[in-house]
């Protein structure tokens, strides 16, 4: 997918009421500085109304990206889909 699909999908999902969103990135090989700042701006329309993103199952180079990106600061990260979940429902 896409950079811009991604964003054009995701604020979508806020837009249509969706608050709380866990982004699965269990099948992620690579992730760009566009697609950082997708998620960014992902998380900051679901902040404005309330909700909140995480992520779970990120490994390898996607995990290095986003730690040294500082996107772990923000962001909650899961190592599982339940326990995203579960961060999600606090």
């Amino acid at each position: 997918m896409t950079t811009a699909a991604f964003e054009k999908e995701s604020l979508a999902w806020v837009d249509g009421g969706d608050r709380r969103i866990l982004l699965d990135f269990a099948d992620l090989e690579y992730i760009s500085s566009a697609g950082l700042r997708g998620i960014l701006a992902l998380a900051k329309r679901a902040r404005a109304v309330g909700g909140a993103v995480a992520v779970c199952a990120m490994t390898g180079m996607v995990a290095e990206v986003f730690a040294i990106s500082g996107f772990d600061a923000f962001i909650p990260v899961a190592v599982t889909r339940d326990e995203g979940l579960e961060i999600l429902r606090r």
